[in-house]
């Protein structure tokens, strides 16, 4: 018995033996370490690491990539981090461990770039907006704002009409000056420019990212350059791996997207007749070799449309290579591009070729990257909207008023093989063979541009990094003109006879910035990041003109210039320079709580000692409701509940480079009136000796002048639902710029009648939304969409002392440029139509008849310029009701501002094909259509004159009830009214895009990364009751005198077949 019991026990102690040991070896705990990296190779601070399956133990990488952690043996890790895909890596005790996480595309997961720094798009606490740049680049485009105008709310993107290669205005949150530009600022890889045209330069397929800041705590950090909003534009980078190549290439054509019907051969003869009876009589119905011509006889005769001889169907191309590649320590990237756009007028084309050259060199702490950028563009073709004294010069003049047919004896083809019309009288009317015109008139622009930047990165411990930048750029523009006597300006008939003119210009600009970067945690709870820098900046402007008339051997073309008579020189040079010191700190919660602070002074040799340095500071708060502990119920459906309030100062230092200094130029003759940059009336050259001459002055100066300053608040809503399905962000906006620059009257005992002053202020509040959401996504479909619209309020709050109103008289014609045809009043939006209101026609029940005679009602008001109203002329409304309308019954007719602008995107994705289709509209803004002055009346008495076909339905004695004015000359045609304002408001298809992309393994068949073809289409139809060409419309495009449309050229609808290629 006892031999049994000790065999038991002594099983039973080996059983428990070997549990204790199982156990124990279950639960031996491994320490595993390794280093965190993105797609590019960088490390990856930040990055939380944790066991799968459980929540209590894990570890976060820090300021190098790097983590530790203890863990069972076989455990699976989870590593995760804000903006890309979780990854499950099984842990390698022992063996260091490198793990590679790469981007996802949810939004909150998103790195914006804000000033100096990116952050997450769940870490923002102001108004930043990312733009989706293959959204942008889906169609074949020379710019990136070309097709960027619907698809960021409160960014508001035009042109001012649709010439190849014109320049796109961009809006953030409504004008802030009266006067002064109110572009936003480009911030290009960290280098900023005030120049947009250097920034549209880029190839579009460069760029990585495009950023707009909205708000004051977003670009306060750029002072004073930050009131008009700031874009920053990032490149794309070289990429670790073997080389590789990209092609991308389109072609297409462009149709004009909107013809405008004139009169044809019998209206036209129609009209003559009703306006001329005697001289229609013994030219188009006169008896010709026998035949008694009558009207009827025009409604089927040749004739010709001049829109369809200067209108062609125009090509466009584009080709782009990439090369990027690169190590651990070395990345580089490369592209050439080549853009090459006909216009649909003849004789109109713009072309770029453009290279880039980018390079990045990593070695332990240090960091080198350098980046060169040249573009070299080609613009022929002069705009037809152009300034001029008369608007009988501009091309569209000609065009629509050229007659469609000629008189019985003279063949139609004299019109189109002759320079001028010898019907017409070019003593009083300047109307010139626009076919001929558009062959032989040249205007060739060369513009060429040259950036370096580069920067210099160190980190002295972790958390730690000094940045030093660096960058350069030239700006280089020839404009060549040569007239010859063919063309309008250099025919027989022109004053200059065979001219030619060159200008040059050219702007340098340099720019060192140093900053000092901090970040830092405590206990992983409470997130530091501080910046602080200065920048110094320096910009230097030369301008050189000269022209040469009466040149006798034109067929030597420019080259002739050194024959003809010497007239117009005209040489400027400016310089400016800043100095600046900024700072920002950042404060994180948890990803709960945040705030922000900036500062920034910034010093302008604009501006005098005294008001040389501006301040503006800024700060916001962010509250994450969605990470709070009552909020965990629901968090399962909520991502993001981020609520953002920010306050801040940003300035506009857009204004010439001496505007604060009295100002002498050498005069040798006197110019006119005494305004503002003219010269005081007395000043002759001595003994009528143009070689004695002196130095007056030019302007007052001002040594209290300072930069305009915009006060802005934000209030902001984020959310996000159901794992980012659907995505909202609100934004409440109040901005309100003070000390705006403006002209002060001045007694005229002074010499001079206004002065530059800091008046007036003007206020801008709206609303803007954004949705994103992800409607459909499995693993064969995807349909996501984007919707958002902005509502923007402007008002003019103050202006000069005792001042309630700025008038503005824009500039397009002679006969109207002294009236007063936009104002800006206290109270009022800026940008508003001035004028008299239309009330139709004086009808037959206005006039007491007696035999033929009409005369006026007493009680029916006339208008002060008109001696003898008669039936059919233009009836204005007697707003002060004294009975006779003046310049005191003029009022706002209209407002070129919208009142809410918007877009909507919808993508498409199946079984390797994609679709995305884009519209953007435009609500509340009205055009004043000046074509109508000229072409829906008869006021100028221009005999051959053609006319809209809209003028048919005239008034008439057979027609009595029709509102459009009777075919006769009187005072009251000849002025602005709420006739020709029309409703600019429209919904356009902006772009549509089907692409296919081959299957990996056809592609891998091939030897090629990957393939994808598609076929694009721009501006496929807009739905608008504009009558004009295109309702995106705005010649003299500024905050006093939005909307104007004058012989502007039309906008191109665009199909494009393209391919992208990957090596």
């Amino acid at each position: 018995m006892k031999v049994r019991f000790k065999t038991e026990t002594i099983k039973s102690w080996a059983i428990l033996l070997l549990m204790l040991i199982s156990v124990s070896v279950a639960n031996a705990q491994d320490k595993v370490s390794g280093v965190v990296k993105d797609d590019t190779g960088e490390t990856m601070p930040g990055v939380s690491v944790t066991v799968k399956g459980s929540n209590n133990v894990g570890a976060v990488t820090d300021i190098d990539g790097a983590f530790s952690i203890s863990v069972k043996r076989g455990a699976m890790l989870t590593f995760s981090f804000l903006g890309y895909t979780a990854q499950d890596v099984k842990a390698t005790p022992g063996k260091q461990m490198v793990v590679t996480l790469h981007e996802d595309n949810k939004t909150l997961n998103e790195v914006v770039v804000v000033g100096y720094q990116p952050v997450r798009q769940r870490d923002l606490t102001g108004s930043v907006a990312k733009a989706d740049m293959k959204g942008l680049t889906s169609t074949p485009v020379s710019s990136f704002d070309q097709t960027l105008g619907g698809r960021l709310a409160g960014v508001n993107v035009s042109s001012n009409e649709g010439m190849p290669g014109g320049k796109m205005n961009m809006v953030i949150r409504g004008n802030n000056s009266l006067t002064q530009d109110n572009t936003p600022l480009y911030v290009v890889d960290g280098f900023p420019v005030e120049d947009a045209s250097i920034a549209a330069s880029i190839n579009p397929l460069d760029i990585q990212s495009v950023n707009v800041l909205k708000d004051a705590s977003a670009t306060a950090i750029y002072g004073a350059r930050g009131a008009n909003g700031v874009v920053i534009i990032t490149t794309k980078s070289g990429q670790v791996g073997k080389p590789k190549i990209t092609y991308d290439g389109s072609y297409g054509w462009q149709t004009i997207s909107n013809n405008i019907e004139m009169m044809d051969a019998y209206e036209f003869v129609k009209l003559q007749n009703e306006m001329y009876p005697k001289e229609v009589a013994e030219k188009y119905l006169a008896n010709y070799e026998g035949k008694q011509w009558t009207l009827d006889d025009y409604r089927n005769i040749a004739q010709y449309n001049w829109q369809d001889m200067i209108f062609k169907n125009a090509p466009i191309q584009n080709h782009s290579v990439g090369l990027t590649g690169g190590s651990k320590e070395v990345r580089y990237n490369a592209s050439l591009s080549y853009f090459d756009q006909d216009g649909i007028v003849i004789n109109s084309n713009y072309n770029r070729l453009q290279g880039r050259l980018g390079s990045t060199y990593m070695k332990d702490k240090l960091k080198i990257n350098l980046n060169v950028n040249y573009s070299r563009s080609n613009q022929d073709g002069a705009s037809p909207s152009q300034q001029s004294y008369s608007g009988m010069n501009n091309l569209f003049y000609s065009v629509w008023g050229y007659r469609p047919v000629t008189q019985p004896g003279l063949p139609l083809t004299a019109l189109l093989e002759n320079a001028t019309d010898d019907d017409v009288n070019g003593t009083n009317d300047y109307r010139f063979n626009p076919y001929m015109d558009l062959n032989n008139a040249y205007n060739h622009t060369l513009t060429q541009y040259t950036q370096f930047n580069g920067y210099l990165e160190y980190e002295f411990m972790k958390g730690l990094k000094l940045k030093v930048s660096g960058g350069f750029t030239d700006s280089r523009v020839n404009n060549d003109n040569f007239n010859n006597s063919k063309s309008r300006y250099g025919s027989p008939l022109s004053n200059d006879k065979v001219n030619a003119r060159v200008i040059r210009s050219s702007r340098a600009t340099w720019l060192n910035e140093n900053t000092i970067t901090y970040q830092t945690n405590i206990k992983k709870k409470h997130f530091f990041n501080t910046l602080a820098g200065f920048s110094l900046q320096n910009s230097d402007y030369d301008y050189y003109s000269f022209k040469t008339i009466h040149i006798p051997n034109e067929s030597l073309g420019m080259a002739g210039m050194s024959q003809g008579t010497p007239t117009t020189t005209v040489s400027t040079k400016s310089s400016w320079s800043m100095i600046s010191y900024f700072g920002r700190f950042n404060y994180n919660y948890y990803s709960k709580y945040y705030a922000t602070f900036t500062m920034r002074a910034d010093g302008s040799s604009k501006f005098r000692k005294g008001n040389r340095y501006g301040y503006f500071p800024s700060g916001s708060l962010a509250w994450n409701v969605a990470e709070e502990d009552f909020m965990k119920p629901i968090r399962n459906y909520i991502d993001n509940a981020k609520i953002r309030l920010s306050w801040g100062l940003t300035g506009n230092n857009r204004v010439g480079e001496y505007a604060s200094y009295g100002l002498y130029d050498v005069q040798k003759s006197w110019g006119g009136q005494v305004t503002l940059g003219s010269v005081p009336s007395g000043v002759y050259p001595f003994n009528g000796n143009l070689s004695n001459v002196g130095m007056v002055p030019t302007s007052v100066p001002n040594k209290d002048l300072k930069w305009e300053t915009t006060e802005q608040w934000n209030l902001g809503f984020d959310l996000s639902f159901l794992q980012e399905r659907i995505g909202v962000t609100v934004d409440l906006y109040r901005k309100t710029t003070r000390d705006l620059l403006l002209n002060s009257n001045l007694p005229l005992s002074s010499g001079f009648v206004s002065a530059m002053k800091n008046i007036g202020k003007v206020r801008n509040q709206g609303i803007e939304f954004t949705l994103n959401t992800t409607n459909i996504k499995n693993k064969k479909f995807e349909w996501t969409s984007n919707f958002n619209i902005a509502f923007n309020q402007n008002r003019v709050i103050e202006l000069a002392e005792g001042q309630s109103a700025l008038m503005s008289a824009v500039q397009f014609d002679q006969n109207f440029n002294q009236q007063s045809s936009y104002i800006a009043r206290k109270g009022e939006s800026m940008g508003c139509m001035y004028g008299y209101i239309y009330d139709g026609t004086y009808k037959y029940e206005d006039f007491n008849k007696s035999g033929d005679n009409y005369t006026l009602k007493a009680n029916v008001p006339h208008f002060a310029g008109e001696t003898n109203t008669q039936p059919g002329m233009p009836k204005y409304r007697d707003i002060n009701g004294d009975g006779v309308v003046d310049d005191n019954d003029c009022t706002i007719i209209g407002n070129g501002l919208p009142v809410h602008t918007g877009g909507f995107t919808n993508n498409f994705a199946y079984a390797g094909f994609d679709l995305s289709v884009f519209f953007q509209w435009s609500y509340g803004n009205d055009i004043l259509n000046a074509n109508r002055l000229w072409f829906e009346s008869s006021w100028n008495k221009s005999r051959d004159l053609n006319q809209f076909a809209s003028y048919a339905d005239r008034w008439t004695p057979e027609n009595p009830t029709s509102d459009i004015p009777r075919a006769t000359a009187s005072a009251s045609n000849k002025v602005f009214s709420s006739r020709i304002i029309e409703d600019g408001s429209f919904l356009r298809l902006k772009t549509v895009t089907l692409g296919y992309t081959l299957p990996k393994a056809i592609v891998t068949r091939l030897h090629i990364d990957n393939l994808r073809v598609y076929f694009a289409a721009q501006n496929l139809f807009t739905i608008t009751s504009y009558s004009g060409y295109d309702p995106e419309v705005s010649i003299r495009n500024n905050a006093l005198t939005p909307g104007l449309d004058f012989s502007a050229y039309p906008r191109a609808r665009q199909f494009s077949f393209g391919v992208h290629l990957g090596f």
